[in-house]
């Protein structure tokens, strides 16, 4: 009813969150949980003006911000329920991303719960499936492959990703095991770190803001069981990672309308 660009959004996040989570075996509470959530995270579009959402070309500053604020609106709206806010917490964080560069409070690593983390995902993959005023929808494949290059530079968690996508029937992918589910740009982030770089230097070596290279590092430790520079290094070498081996540069992550 909002706007013409997200009939059956919701529905169709919510469809996917909820299988993926039962994928992931998070248990039939929680797949209804997200599920649920999955139908209302979206309320908080209606705090923002319909001349922002179809607005075809690009937001300005103040427009941004405003788009910024939909799922803490969301949040807000929900927690006048007594039913419906234990869904607040969930249907929050679908904009929010593992490096803290997603909004509206810029969450990372632990912070951000399993279910937050499914519809995260779940959010990004239908989305990008859609029109918008702005864009043309993407084709299955595209969407998918979208999604995977977030979870390879550590701003979607790689199982919710995986699960979705099962879900929305792409087949799955055969990847390298990695020491302590590290992502790909946390292995680049661990090279780096174990060869002496700052988080200053890794974030320039990479292309990324230094804080992003300091949510690598933080959860470099907290999926690795250390607490510092030298545990994480021996961590590698006890892993036979090369601090020599080559690396990329990523690009700056620019979150834009995120939808």
């Amino acid at each position: 009813m909002k706007s013409p660009y997200t009939i059956g959004h919701s529905r169709g996040v919510a469809d996917l969150a909820g299988e993926a989570a039962r994928i992931l075996g998070l248990g039939g509470q929680a797949a209804m949980t997200v599920r649920r959530a999955g139908l209302v995270h979206d309320l908080g579009r209606l705090g923002v003006p319909n001349a922002v959402w179809d607005k075809p070309g690009p937001l300005g500053h103040a427009e941004t911000e405003r788009v910024r604020l939909h799922p803490y609106l969301t949040e807000r709206m929900l927690a006048c329920s007594p039913v419906l806010a234990p869904l607040a917490a969930v249907a929050v964080q679908h904009h929010e991303r593992l490096d803290g560069s997603g909004y509206p409070r810029g969450l990372s690593g632990g912070a951000l719960t399993p279910e937050g983390r499914v519809l995260a995902a779940a959010d990004f993959y239908r989305s990008r499936t859609e029109p918008r005023p702005h864009r043309p929808a993407r084709s299955a494949g595209e969407a998918a492959a979208q999604l995977r290059a977030e979870t390879r530079a550590g701003r979607m968690d790689s199982g919710a990703a995986e699960a979705v996508l099962s879900a929305a029937g792409h087949p799955a992918t055969r990847r390298p095991a990695r020491p302590a589910d590290l992502t790909g740009r946390e292995v680049e982030v661990l090279q780096l770190l174990a060869r002496g770089l700052s988080n200053r230097e890794i974030a320039e070596r990479l292309v990324i803001s230094r804080r992003t290279a300091a949510h690598h590092v933080e959860h470099i430790y907290t999926k690795t069981g250390t607490t510092n520079r030298a545990l994480a290094s021996l961590f590698a070498a006890n892993q036979r990672a090369d601090p020599g081996s080559g690396h990329r540069a990523g690009r700056r992550h620019h979150p834009g309308r995120g939808w």
